[in-house]
């Protein structure tokens, strides 16, 4: 299953069945798990764990050193899950110290020339488009959605459930369970249709869309004093409506509104 023109180092540990594609490049501490297929061209380099049925396409490049300015040169580490797709071009970079490992969840989709640096978080179903950029020490929810053209400011969080839409600069953090568009990025409306799809329920539904209102479609207020108007209301007893309260409590960059 590895075509003659790959190379792949002989410390690498590679799962029996694992497909490697011609003229693709794997490093010696890259560890690649079964069921996982590299298409031809693709290079994985460095301390690279990779789970089962992940795919990658040409010219993805998993596993480089990080970008950033403070890395000295030790030994650091990518941590990719299962069932992932790594379109074209995608980029990934390891951690910038040993003690903080870029992690990658199960179940992501990552389009021909997204990029995601060195010591994001990214979690399970997420979707980055086409030319969707995740600056360093960025988090990305479950189920969040960054749309093509779209690139997030180092440190900023990304809820769940969210969407980004296309072309947009993040530079606060994105709530769960919001549609964020636009540059200055603004709270658009909550994300009912995905929320919808993915078995919230109507109660569910209703509440976040209260919240909505009340958090994001008053601007004389403070974020503060609009949470404590919110939890005098029967919504904020809605789980998903505390964890959107739990979110904007402790953001460290500030909340997009």
């Amino acid at each position: 299953m590895i075509h003659p023109t790959a190379i792949i180092d002989p410390a690498a540990e590679v799962a029996e069945g694992v497909e490697i594609g011609p003229y693709s490049v794997v490093g010696a501490h890259v560890s690649i798990g079964k069921g996982s297929v590299l298409k031809s061209h693709v290079v994985i380099e460095g301390h690279t764990s990779i789970g089962e049925n992940n795919t990658f396409f040409p010219f993805s490049a998993i596993g480089q050193v990080t970008q950033d300015l403070k890395y000295t040169g030790e030994p650091t580490a990518l941590e990719i899950g299962h069932h992932n797709t790594f379109r074209e071009n995608t980029t990934i970079h390891r951690g910038t110290t040993a003690e903080v490992p870029t992690r990658i969840g199960d179940h992501n989709l990552f389009l021909s020339y997204s990029h995601v640096a060195h010591d994001c978080q990214v979690g399970n179903h997420c979707i980055l488009s086409n030319n969707g950029t995740l600056g360093g020490h960025c988090t990305v929810g479950d189920h969040a959605i960054i749309s093509g053209l779209s690139g997030a400011h180092q440190f900023c969080n990304i809820g769940e459930h969210s969407l980004v839409g296309g072309c947009t600069k993040i530079v606060q953090d994105v709530p769960p369970y919001m549609i964020v568009d636009g540059t200055p990025a603004a709270v658009r409306s909550p994300n009912l249709v995905g929320l919808q799809r993915r078995g919230f329920s109507k109660d569910a539904r209703r509440a976040i869309k209260t919240a909505y209102k009340k958090l994001f479609l008053s601007k004389k207020l403070s974020l503060t004093s609009l949470i404590d108007e919110l939890e005098q209301t029967e919504s904020a007893q809605e789980p998903h409506v505390q964890r959107l309260i739990e979110f904007i409590r402790h953001s460290e960059r500030g909340v997009i509104r």
